[in-house]
């Protein structure tokens, strides 16, 4: 599998032999970081560190997790601007998302309100109390079972071209009950990789509610938030979940699968059956 544009970059690097081996010179491949700035109806909102490919995707999948829309339908018009590296660097990109006028009232008391934020923590008494907010019930359900978690896990990596070239980023995966890969996105970061999917799902009419998510990653809370905001009834991710994610998990109603591996899974919650 070959990486799409600006998604990885080729680097000559000496591999290290151990036993008595002659170091070896290779060409090894990494993924772009780069920084990308969101803004909304004209006010910046974020800068994040991504990888550059299906922005698109990404801004509507952005607006919608973090809430500044509620339907894609919302988001009118998106604008994606490269601004060009010094050959150092790659430079970085602007997103310019431009909201309903019902919306970008919203958007903009966000804005006059945010404080420093981070992808391992969030900063300031008002972002305590959002993040302590009560999440939707999630209503959907599904009917997976243990095979389909395995089929999911065994496809995903025949769908990550940019994992497969540099074996450092996240995928997020939307499969079938029946563990068929529907859609994939990657990033270098974990959070980005579900917006990206969020806003791919969006944006092709497909219901999250219609399947699983599959995250390799670890289970963060804004994870869980993100998937139950999204409408999805359950979350597969690889490795484990923090304590707040399994609470946030319970108290959405969100089936919750961790530690999934060739061999075995754990269910962490699953009050509503949607795994057998």
């Amino acid at each position: 599998m070959t990486a799409p544009p600006f998604q990885s970059r080729a680097f000559a690097v000496r591999s290290l032999e151990f036993a008595g081996r002659e170091d070896r010179t290779l060409l090894r491949s990494v993924p772009i970081e780069a920084p990308i700035a969101i803004e909304v109806c004209g006010i910046g909102y974020a800068v994040m560190m991504a990888t550059p490919s299906d922005l698109r995707d990404y801004a509507l999948g952005f607006s919608l997790a973090e809430g500044l829309a509620d339907h894609p339908d919302d988001v009118r018009e998106i604008d994606v601007h490269r601004i060009e590296g010094d050959g150092r660097a790659e430079g970085g990109w602007i997103l310019r998302i431009t909201l309903s006028p019902e919306r970008a009232e919203n958007a903009f008391a966000r804005a006059r309100k945010r404080v420093s934020e981070s992808s391992c923590g969030l900063c300031g008494v008002e972002n305590i109390g959002q993040v302590l907010r009560p999440l939707p019930p999630v209503t959907a359900r599904i009917a997976a079972s243990r095979d389909a978690v395995f089929r999911a896990l065994s496809e995903l990596r025949d769908h990550q071209p940019l994992g497969h070239a540099t074996g450092a980023v996240h995928a997020a995966a939307l499969c079938a009950p029946d563990g068929r890969i529907v859609r994939v996105r990657e990033d270098v970061g974990r959070h980005n990789a579900l917006d990206k999917l969020i806003g791919a799902l969006a944006a092709d009419g497909i219901a999250p509610s219609s399947g699983f998510i599959l995250l390799s990653a670890r289970c963060s809370y804004e994870l869980v938030e993100k998937t139950v905001r999204a409408g999805c009834p359950m979350l597969v991710t690889i490795s484990a979940p923090t304590s707040l994610a399994v609470e946030r998990a319970i108290a959405a109603g969100l089936t919750l699968v961790t530690l999934a591996r060739a061999d075995s899974a754990l269910v962490v919650c699953d009050a509503q059956g949607n795994i057998a």
